[in-house]
């Protein structure tokens, strides 16, 4: 699917969209090099959406998306290293990724200072970044003892 597949106001409408999990399924929060992939649906069940969590090992980074209709990133959050958008401005660590008409996730702005509550902590971090997303009833995600 090209970047600018979806138009930029059903992108914002996708990720306003009130999320809940797609089922009762259980997982492990990922430690270390780990990755899980969270089914979400909209309450009407008509959209699906994924939550992507992934910690990797190399540069001890974590990275959230949630995707609309399985191709098109909405969000992504990122604290791997500093961003250089299309216009070669560059945004520092933290970054949040939005969907971007003709673009799609290739643009990143500073994270909104309200959206992080601990920005040090990668299980608050995903609550907070859930919220974010609309994500409205949590997925059964279970921390682990090193997560």
């Amino acid at each position: 699917m090209a970047d600018d597949a979806l138009a930029q106001s059903d992108a914002d409408t996708l990720l306003r969209m009130e999320k809940v999990p797609a089922s009762t399924a259980a997982f492990d929060f990922p430690g270390l090099g780990g990755r899980i992939e969270v089914p979400l649906v909209s309450r009407d069940e008509r959209e699906q959406f994924s939550l992507d969590i992934n910690r990797k090992r190399i540069a001890l980074t974590t990275g959230y998306q949630a995707r609309g209709r399985r191709v098109v990133v909405l969000a992504r959050l990122d604290f791997a290293a500093p961003h250089r958008n299309p216009d070669g401005t560059e945004v520092g660590v933290p970054h949040l990724h939005l969907y971007r008409e003709g673009y799609g996730d290739k643009w990143a702005v500073e994270v909104p200072a309200d959206l992080l509550s601990n920005p040090t902590d990668a299980w608050q971090v995903l609550h907070d970044f859930m919220r974010y997303c609309g994500v409205v009833e949590q997925p059964n995600i279970t921390r682990g003892l090193f997560s």
